[in-house]
């Protein structure tokens, strides 16, 4: 077993950093408080190959490995989650499931721009009434002649305010509940189709949240990605590759409240020393660095069994379960260790406390990674 980052790792992990400290860390509370995605960025990191990070080169891609993917992901993270959660959504979701399920024509239309940054994507599968039960999907798509006619609604969707390619969960034959689910490209501007309410959020705030609304949407029969009905089945495999982002993102944050931490730890003066040198304030940082190393260690687990071409079901949840829950854990130990000061908005550790909730929710909750985990154990 090898657990060394390669001369390449380190310097992608360089590139990012240097990026996210120069471009992003002046502005992240600006962005915060605005709700307003700095496209500007995104189109840099388009420049840097981020946005077509896990895609052949023919199509514009980077050619990164999942490893790479999770390094550049958590550099993202370290500095503006909601940054990061946005590249995710494009990257993951978006771009990843045109690209698995989609035809060679429906990959050479999409991914050069998607990954490019010219186009930004969203992935559009929760519903009012269907979140965990994603087979509850009530917005329909009915074949007439040569289109597809959407009527539905979408909520919760990341990027759907700045997006132009919308890949969008529809149920084309209700009959067949989760395998009457098929998805469908619906591009920004097309008749019938709107965003609706744009949500106003605990944390992420940058990151656009928000509806999406068909009402007669005629796309074209072409748009149809993947087998008919087979959307549902195809999204279960782009979330194995989704929840690798999100655990990465995890661990970003986990590690930017871990750094303010360390440093604000040494600085601050109690009883005539530094906190750092009290018992207490040492048990929490040990700790903090002990869970953030082994959820980065289960995300990198299940980035290398991606690339190696293995399973990752169970792996890919592990790690997204764990990430998140220590981005939690951390985030919160990193408000006490600041005391009053991590309660204000001058201090990172504020937003890194209101950040990592999302992460226990999206991609799958908690409580459906563990009922993922345990029927792939039962199966043995």
């Amino acid at each position: 077993m090898d657990f060394g980052f390669t001369e390449e790792h380190h310097q992608l992990r360089k590139t990012i950093r240097a990026f996210t400290e120069a471009e992003m860390l002046p502005h992240v509370m600006e962005w915060d408080e605005s709700q307003e995605f700095p496209v500007e960025i995104f189109r840099k990191l388009g420049d840097l190959g981020v946005l077509g990070a896990v895609f052949p080169e023919e199509l514009g891609g980077s050619g990164y490995s999942y490893v790479d993917y999770s390094i550049l992901v958590e550099e993202l993270a370290r500095v503006d989650p909601s940054i990061a959660l946005s590249i995710a959504a494009h990257v993951s979701l978006c771009s990843n499931h045109i690209y698995l399920a989609g035809n060679d024509a429906q990959r050479r239309q999409y991914i050069p721009k998607l990954a490019s940054g010219e186009s930004i994507g969203a992935w559009a599968l929760t519903e009012p009434e269907s979140g965990s039960d994603a087979g509850g999907t009530r917005t329909a798509a009915v074949r007439q002649g040569d289109c597809w006619v959407l009527n539905g609604s979408k909520t919760f969707i990341t990027n759907a305010h700045i997006a132009d390619v919308f890949v969008v969960m529809a149920m084309t034959d209700r009959a067949q509940a989760s395998h009457g689910i098929s998805a469908i490209v619906v591009e920004k501007g097309t008749p019938g189709f709107r965003t609706g309410k744009k949500e106003n959020k605990l944390g992420m705030r940058c990151s656009p949240t928000g509806e999406l609304i068909f009402t007669d949407c005629r796309v074209p029969a072409s748009n149809l990605v993947g087998k008919q009905g087979e959307g549902f089945i195809d999204s279960l495999r782009v979330l194995d590759g989704g929840r690798i982002s999100i655990a990465a993102l995890s661990v970003g944050i986990a590690q930017g409240a871990y750094e303010a931490s360390l440093k604000y730890s040494k600085q601050r003066k109690q009883f005539g020393r530094s906190i750092s040198e009290f018992q207490t304030i040492q048990n929490k940082l040990a700790d903090m660095a002990t869970e953030i190393d082994a959820a980065r260690l289960l995300t990198l687990r299940a980035a290398w069994l991606k690339d190696s071409g293995a399973p990752v079901n169970k792996e890919s949840s592990m790690a997204k379960l764990y990430s998140s829950e220590v981005a939690v854990r951390v985030a919160n130990e990193a408000v006490q260790i600041h005391g009053g000061y991590g309660f204000i908005k001058d201090y990172p550790v504020e937003k890194f406390y209101r950040d990592a909730k999302l992460c226990t929710i999206g991609e799958g909750t908690s409580e459906i990674q563990r009922l993922v985990i345990a029927r792939q154990l039962l199966k043995s």
